[in-house]
């Protein structure tokens, strides 16, 4: 396979400093991703798309949507817009879709593959090279933006059944190599500014029993399933987790706040005490977790 390589790229981000927080004016936000962004398999991904910008114009609202549910919940006024490709990594949008997203934003959150290299599961050099040249390309246009990996979840399928690195092994380990490699990325091209500890949130929701980590052997009376039938993409209540931890280490709202009413929830069909239990999971783990 083709090394994907960014040349003289690393020697010019190591020079560049990190921005560690929102500027006070940031008020505009992008997502770029796949379809752990865009919520495949749940209504999640059709929901709202009336609140968002779809760079690439296909009717998505997704975890955006969500997003920007939550903002003006909070009485935030941010404008999001999103490009996502399902089934693509970080390098394809870098490769293929420069002409969308290459902007002046305030905050940027990159969501990479699932595996992380399509070819190479668990290897981060691909993916870590690529979220360093968006970053370098973003901060182009805007030397402030703050651009944000998201560390994803584990998938119960190369977990449980499929042949992957991760089989056999803790239901939480996927996350946590996730992480890893996303820790790495970020001291490898100091342009990243942080990362966003979701695939985390959803270990802490099997540790403290409010979601149930195995969905082979059935779910547990009072416990959620996160994974929707596939055992791969989220569930509605795995993505609204997504978008809790996403929303609160981007505006350090607390998302608790939002409280067993909150709209988006409540439009997804969600059980009021799962929403509480939710943004309780989202503020402990962005509250715990550095960067």
């Amino acid at each position: 396979m083709r090394r994907w390589r960014i040349g003289a790229l690393t020697a010019a981000l190591a020079t560049m400093a990190m921005t560690a927080a929102v500027p006070v004016s940031a008020r505009t936000i992008l997502f770029v991703g796949n379809s752990f962004t865009f919520g495949a398999n749940s209504p999640v991904m059709r929901y709202r798309p009336d609140l968002v910008r779809d760079l690439n114009r296909e009717g998505i609202g997704g975890v955006p949507a969500l997003f920007k549910t939550f903002a003006e919940q909070a009485r935030q006024d941010w404008t999001v817009s999103l490009e996502t490709a399902g089934g693509r990594d970080l390098a394809y949008h870098y490769e293929q879709k420069r002409r969308e997203i290459d902007g002046r934003w305030d905050v940027v959150i990159l969501q990479g593959y699932s595996t992380l290299d399509p070819q190479r599961p668990g290897d981060p050099i691909r993916h870590a090279e690529a979220a360093g040249a968006i970053a370098a390309m973003l901060r182009q246009a805007n030397s402030r933006v703050r651009v944000e990996l998201v560390s994803t979840w584990t998938r119960a399928d190369l977990t449980y059944r499929t042949p992957s690195p991760w089989r056999g092994k803790a239901v939480t380990a996927m996350a946590d190599d996730l992480a890893a490699a996303n820790s790495y990325a970020m001291r490898r091209y100091p342009v990243i500014s942080g990362t966003i500890p979701v695939g985390q949130a959803w270990n802490r929701a099997w540790v403290d029993r409010i979601a149930d980590p195995n969905p082979y052997d059935g779910i547990a009376f009072g416990q959620l399933d996160l994974w929707t039938w596939d055992q791969y993409h989220a569930s509605a209540a795995g993505y609204y987790l997504e978008a809790l931890v996403i929303f609160e280490k981007v505006t350090g709202f607390d998302v608790r706040r939002l409280g067993e009413q909150e709209r988006a929830g409540r439009d997804l069909g969600l059980e009021p005490r799962s929403m509480a239990r939710l943004q309780a999971i989202a503020h402990a783990e962005v509250t715990s977790v550095r960067p």
